[in-house]
């Protein structure tokens, strides 16, 4: 019997660390080649490690949360026959695909969305103990995640898949983590208190939020829009739409943020701390804060101001679509230059923003609600929606954010101006 000692593959260009978000092996487990081992997450990339051999853990490196380098050992395995230098580069090659392939455009187009709290069918008699995971028989899982599933009393249908259609013990661990713990109990009842940590995902977001707040200085100007001619000029598109996607709001607003800004460079930028340097792009790159059931990612449009409304409502279904089922690609995921927020219905009456950093502003549009205006005298209904933008005072100052909504303002309540040459 020999030791192998499985490091770290480099997962990604540029990347030197990684997360270990979940241990699905313990010492003294006896593994498969190519049996998932752990996941290992770099900055919103979650990629399940398989061991290399077969053979007998003896050691783990690093607790869940803890930040492994590229390289260092992450298990120690008792094999009978180690791989050759051939083997290895097919690992590491293996590891790089894993983490930055997805599935193909179409089966993700066809693949039914399991909604995250749909509750299992009614059962006319009670189930023996390990019902849950026999009621899932239909789901693309290992027999080891089915029997891990069952000792838990897991139903398998309710574990959405973050990556392709097979649900792995990392979705298992997010369901765990994530969806158990906001299942709301009778009324009046107590709940025990619960201690979660903060990891994967989660982690990421933490710290970006802190790093944002801690390094820039915010402030957030918010304005009222008319939104009526938008609204209808939205329902005349929609009424002869054909085969094109249904308009949102959204992407109206998008394309008049991108029409605005021209004239508006500091607002299109991003800036660099350590090299005191910023950058005012031609191009928009567009993210969009979207929430998803691991927390909130920002998917990128890009080249924003060089489509049209109907390109950017797709560009908005497809990424948003990608980001909460776990199958945005490393570049769609980078590369931003300015981010909008909606939180749509429940957009309030006004919002805060954080900045996306190292960008210098963001975007976010509020409820759209119907109030009585007066105008020329008389009380009329109108559809109004406040605006809110944050930025970045070492870049913008408030005259400038104050110009820019204004010249936004004039465009969202003209619409015809959003396809004006």
């Amino acid at each position: 019997m020999a030791k192998y000692s499985f490091k770290l593959p480099d997962i990604g260009e540029g990347i030197a660390e990684a997360e270990v978000v979940a241990w699905h092996v313990k010492v003294g487990d006896e593994v498969e080649e190519d049996q998932g081992i752990a996941d290992m997450m770099t900055d919103k990339a979650t990629v399940e490690m398989e061991s290399p051999v077969s053979g007998t853990i003896v050691e783990l490196n690093g607790e869940e949360g803890d930040m492994l380098a590229i390289g260092s050992v992450l298990a120690v395995i008792e094999t009978d026959e180690l791989p050759d230098e051939e083997e290895e580069a097919a690992i590491a090659e293996k590891v790089k695909q894993q983490a930055g392939e997805d599935e193909p455009a179409e089966e993700a187009a066809s693949e039914p969305e399991t909604e995250p709290d749909a509750a299992p069918e009614p059962e006319t008699e009670p189930e023996p103990e390990a019902a849950p995971a026999r009621s899932s028989a239909r789901v693309l899982a290992s027999p080891a995640v089915r029997q891990r599933a069952a000792d838990l009393g897991v139903d398998l249908a309710q574990v959405k898949p973050q990556t392709g259609d097979r649900v792995r013990h990392s979705d298992l661990d997010q369901y765990l983590t994530y969806g158990a713990t906001y299942l709301t109990p009778g009324a009046g009842k107590k709940r025990d208190d619960e201690e979660i940590k903060v990891i994967g995902l989660r982690r990421k977001i933490a710290e970006n939020m802190a790093a944002s707040k801690r390094n820039i200085p915010h402030f957030t100007y918010v304005e009222e829009i008319d939104v009526t001619a938008l609204e209808d000029i939205r329902a005349d598109l929609n009424a002869t739409r054909g085969d094109r996607p249904k308009l949102t709001v959204l992407p109206l607003i998008i394309a008049a943020i991108c029409k605005t800004l021209p004239e508006f460079p500091m607002i299109n930028a991003t800036y660099d701390d350590e090299g005191g340097r910023v950058t005012r792009h031609g191009a928009v790159h567009l993210g969009m804060a979207t929430q998803t059931d691991t927390g909130l990612m920002v998917p990128v449009i890009k080249d924003a101001q060089a489509k049209n409304v109907w390109q950017l409502a797709m560009d908005i279904a497809r990424l948003s679509e990608a980001a909460r089922s776990g199958k945005a690609k490393q570049d769609e995921l980078t590369g931003g230059t300015l981010t909008i927020t909606s939180l749509g219905p429940l957009g309030g009456i006004a919002t805060t923003p954080v900045i996306n950093r190292p960008e210098v502003a963001i975007i976010g549009p509020n409820k759209i609600v119907e109030r009585p205006v007066i105008v020329d005298g008389e009380v009329v209904a109108a559809k109004l929606m406040n605006l809110s933008i944050s930025c970045d005072h070492r870049v913008v100052d408030g005259y400038d954010a104050a110009r820019y909504v204004q010249a936004l303002k004039t465009m969202i309540e003209t619409p015809v101006l959003i396809f004006s040459e």
